[in-house]
């Protein structure tokens, strides 16, 4: 049943996302068509994920995040963030790239499932503390895909080509608006995250940890500098993007790269 609600989901990602893809297309013709109706096929393969999500990583025994589990979760999240912000902010053309990778982490999750209980029923405080984790990652990550549109828009503009696509898209000074407004959001959830690790987990330094505690704090600084960069300086364009990229990537590292490491590779679990 699962591989069949999953095959639906999956397909139901890969419409909303080409429909979106087409829309933006057809901007540079000037017709942008509303955007309910790739939202709506959008809502219709979360909620079937989120089905799958309920009996494989929220499970009697705990909450498991093996590496394909984890993924699939992260997946689901961030397509469920953009669908949600999409509503209020024009951020649905990251759709384009959001959904199929939301549909390729369920597939991965369903592929290559996986068990590590990371958090024991009845932990509620180490559940939270995961869950705010998880969603701290899933706003940094809209925000570096929003960074690389934002930079092809820039590289368009500095070449003198404003057409095409660009027609269906907020202009610049909106597009950066939209970014520090997720980045302000992620780093707020991603310093309560490194907060509240230090009250729930025993030891973040432990060895199984260190990786992603350095790496985290590495990303929370660069992020910070970014932010005061923006207040104290304006920083914008290509600075924006680079920090914002960086950022990310040690986030990345932290969050997945150390995951890889210890769970795939020296199977520690």
């Amino acid at each position: 049943m699962n591989a069949v609600i999953g095959g639906l989901a999956t397909l139901l990602y890969l419409l909303a996302g080409g429909w979106l893809t087409l829309r933006l297309a057809r901007a540079g013709g000037g017709n942008v068509g509303p955007k309910r109706g790739p939202l709506a096929l959008g809502w219709s393969a979360a909620i079937l994920h989120a089905t799958i999500l309920a009996q494989t990583v929220f499970q009697p025994v705990g909450l498991n995040l093996g590496f394909f589990n984890a993924l699939s979760f992260t997946g689901w999240l961030i397509a469920a963030v953009l669908l949600a912000v999409s509503w209020v902010r024009p951020v649905e053309n990251l759709g384009i790239v959001v959904l199929p990778f939301s549909a390729l982490m369920l597939v991965f999750g369903l592929l290559f499932p996986a068990e590590r209980i990371v958090a024991d029923p009845g932990q509620w405080p180490l559940e939270l503390h995961i869950l705010i984790a998880m969603l701290a990652y899933s706003l940094l990550a809209l925000a570096a895909v929003q960074a690389v549109l934002l930079a092809i828009q820039d590289q368009r503009l500095r070449r003198r080509q404003p057409g095409g696509f660009l027609r269906g898209i907020p202009p610049v000074t909106a597009m950066e608006t939209l970014l520090f407004q997720m980045i302000g959001a992620g780093f707020i959830l991603l310093s309560i995250t490194l907060f509240s690790g230090f009250l729930f987990l025993e030891n973040l330094f432990a060895q199984h940890l260190i990786h992603k505690t350095v790496l985290s704090m590495i990303a929370w600084g660069v992020f910070a500098v970014l932010l005061w960069g923006r207040w104290r300086f304006g920083w914008r364009g290509r600075t924006a993007i680079r920090w914002t990229l960086s950022g990310f990537g040690f986030l990345a590292l932290a969050f997945f790269g150390s995951k890889l490491v210890l769970e795939l590779i020296l199977r520690r679990y």
